[in-house]
């Protein structure tokens, strides 16, 4: 996905509202192939949810692909960005600082479970209509404890500063079903496989190898949920059966990739 290719949006102004007595904001948008202006910070915190749809989210040096199975939490003053590289009914929630306690204070993908997905739909039914004490201030207090509680999962990207590791991190964005080791990586690099081993790890906390399993992950995400079969994608990352891919899978998310395949 070339990002700078994809229309702009301006800055929702929603995220820039101080209101302890609106302790949650809604905000809904449907969105199709657009993305951020720019890399930008609010005073409220924001959770990043996509009732149907893939977004990627940047925050500092992570990149995650986001499927309808989870949200980004940012925190206030992060600075971030959104993309859209297809149609996406977005739903966010941006919390106001006074109702921060037990919250992340750094960008973490959340699982949202079945519970939290209709609490985050029903606020968005409620919207700012609500006041302390009312049933809207309740559910928007029941969201708040469901945030507190949602498990994060590590399916996000973190980036490098060593041009020798960003060179291979580049190439294998460019092309994720790229199946070379760290050895082969040297002539283009400037780096011994060992030494691009060891900075791997100090640069970015991840192996080579389990830093590529997760962008083939998020590769494959992006691509089913653009209702790609899931044979073809096994098949075009690299993987020479499609139970391999599958066992992959589950093993790194508890559930197949059938899961994030777009229904008709």
């Amino acid at each position: 996905m070339n990002v700078e290719e994809l229309p702009k949006l301006p800055p929702v102004e929603t995220g820039y509202r101080l209101d302890p007595l609106l302790p949650v904001i809604p905000f809904a948008l449907t969105v199709n192939r657009a993305g951020c202006a720019a890399s930008h910070a609010h005073p409220r915190g924001q959770l990043i949810y996509a009732g149907s749809g893939v977004m990627r989210v940047i925050c500092g040096r992570d990149i995650w692909v986001v499927p309808p199975t989870q949200a980004v939490w940012v925190p206030p003053g992060k600075e971030h960005e959104v993309y859209f590289p297809g149609q996406v009914t977005l739903r966010n929630l941006f919390v106001d600082p006074s109702a921060l306690a037990g919250l992340p204070d750094e960008c973490t993908v959340l699982k949202v479970s079945p519970l939290l997905r209709e609490l985050i739909a029903r606020a968005v039914e409620i919207g700012e209509e609500y006041g302390p004490d009312g049933p809207g201030w309740r559910l928007m207090a029941v969201i708040l404890d469901e945030l507190r509680r949602a498990e994060p999962t590590p399916l996000h990207l973190p980036m490098a500063r060593d041009p020798r590791v960003m060179r291979v991190i580049e190439a294998l964005l460019a092309d994720p079903a790229d199946r070379r080791e760290l050895a082969a990586w040297g002539a283009h690099t400037g780096a011994s496989g060992r030494t691009l081993a060891r900075l791997f790890v100090a640069e970015t906390g991840l192996t080579f190898g389990d830093w590529r399993k997760r962008l083939v992950l998020q590769t494959a995400i992006d691509r089913l949920d653009r209702g790609e079969p899931v044979t073809r994608v096994a098949f075009d990352l690299g993987y020479q059966s499609l139970s391999a891919f599958i066992g992959m899978f589950r093993k790194e998310l508890g559930e197949s990739p059938s899961r994030y395949a777009r229904q008709p």
